[in-house]
């Protein structure tokens, strides 16, 4: 869930949905899930929250510019078609020139899910400070070296494409958004782009506030919903797990660890001047988007800018620190 450019239909800039329980009562809070709409808290103290604290978040995500801020509170398919331990040279995988060596050929999907392919091949999507990071070609080998890498994530655009027959846009509308019945979302909403660097193409989706609240549900239920198991439980637990820990001074203003496309928690740390608690994780999106699970509170944190009309902002640090600042105060927002 890399890649959400823009989250569209703009929803009031901090919402406290949805009581699927208590934090303490997880039995019930496992239980509950919205249904083709979101239901509202009659009141978020109902819900162990104060009112007045969440005014003050509120009023710092206007300051900062937040388009959209939705809280949900308690609130890939198994079917080996995909080997993870099989290489880029097994699956015939290349690039335009320069092509991939023979020593880039051993990397396995594994390690592309990790953001450890050692392959650091021009790539679609790159923001400058990706470009200025990225190591020489041949500087690691396939496994050993951790490295925000956006060739691995195209790659493995291309590489479910052909092992599944079918287009990630399909994909994702039959088994994730209709089963979650997503209110927004439409195969149109992922675009396919192309160009010079790369033959692999980037896949950025669209998606609304509340739609995304809904994906984060999901992982925060280890991948069942209402009952139906949408992801393999191990599958979630897997990837949302620290595989490779961030260099101490972070990168890109995130800390913590990384797993399979998902940023980790480690100590509760993740973002500046926040504690998430061990276990949290997040997806982050061009430009400011977040989906954070938070399951120490059985919760959902959904964050969105509005990049289309006024563009996305590129000062990564920044935008980490001002969205940890808002997670603090809407944590400092609990009455328990």
């Amino acid at each position: 869930m890399r890649a959400v450019k823009n989250i569209h239909r703009i929803l009031p800039a901090l919402l406290l949905l949805f009581a699927l329980g208590s934090p303490f009562n997880t039995a019930i809070a496992q239980a509950r899930y919205p249904g083709r709409e979101w239901d509202k808290a009659r009141s978020p103290e109902t819900l162990g929250w104060s009112s007045q604290k969440l005014k003050l978040a509120r009023r710092y995500s206007e300051s900062t510019g937040s388009a959209a801020v939705m809280i949900v509170v308690d609130g890939v398919v198994k079917e080996g078609k995909l080997d993870l331990s099989r290489t880029l040279e097994e699956l015939g995988i290349d690039d335009g020139p320069p092509k991939l060596t023979a020593e880039e050929k051993q990397a396995r999907v594994i390690d592309l899910l990790k953001a450890r392919s050692g392959v650091y091949h021009p790539a679609l999507g790159e923001i400058p400070a990706m470009q200025a990071l990225r190591p020489q070609r041949g500087s690691h080998k396939p496994g050993t070296f951790w490295y925000y890498n956006n060739w691995d994530f195209n790659v493995l655009g291309t590489i479910f494409e052909r092992s599944t027959g079918t287009t990630i846009r399909e994909a994702f509308a039959a088994r994730i958004a209709r089963p979650l019945m997503m209110q927004d979302f439409r195969p149109q909403d992922v675009e396919y782009v192309r160009g010079e660097e790369s033959v692999h193409p980037i896949f950025p989706f669209r998606m609304s506030a509340r739609d995304a609240a809904r994906f984060g549900l999901l992982y925060l239920r280890k991948g069942e919903w209402q009952g139906a198991r949408i992801v393999p439980e191990g599958w979630v637990e897997e990837s949302t797990r620290s595989h490779s820990l961030l260099p101490e001074a972070g990168v890109f203003g995130t800390f913590g660890g990384y797993g399979y496309m998902w940023w980790v928690a480690v100590g509760g740390k993740q973002y500046p001047s926040v504690d998430l608690r061990e276990g949290a994780y997040s997806a982050h999106g061009y430009g400011g988007h977040f989906i954070v699970v938070i399951p120490h509170f059985n919760m959902v944190v959904v964050h969105r800018n509005d990049t289309e009309r006024v563009g996305p902002d590129l000062d990564n640090e920044k935008i980490m620190a001002r969205f940890g600042a808002l997670l603090r105060l809407i944590l400092e927002s609990r009455l328990n």
